[in-house]
């Protein structure tokens, strides 16, 4: 990564994030997954090998070939703007 196209930065640090997979409706959080993050705007920026491996695990999790780490529940509210 040179620069960050978010914010032009050309600071990086390796970090483990969290990293919430999205795919037809359905949703599995990733911890610890590995990237670098802009130090000024905090713009996150993930490896091919990497999402391809997210993307892998979790169809094969979604299929029932394997079983996830943990389950969460997570409650689901509608926003309203209020008047």
């Amino acid at each position: 990564m040179d620069t960050c196209s978010f914010c032009g930065n050309k600071n990086f640090k390796e970090a483990k994030v969290e990293y919430i997979y999205r795919h037809s409706g359905k949703m599995m959080i990733f911890e610890h997954v590995p990237c670098e993050v802009c130090e000024y705007c905090g713009e996150q920026y993930f490896k091919a090998e990497v999402l391809k491996k997210i993307e892998k695990d979790f169809f094969e999790i979604e299929s029932d070939r394997r079983k996830p780490v943990n389950i969460k529940s997570v409650p689901v509210e509608e926003y309203e703007l209020a008047l």
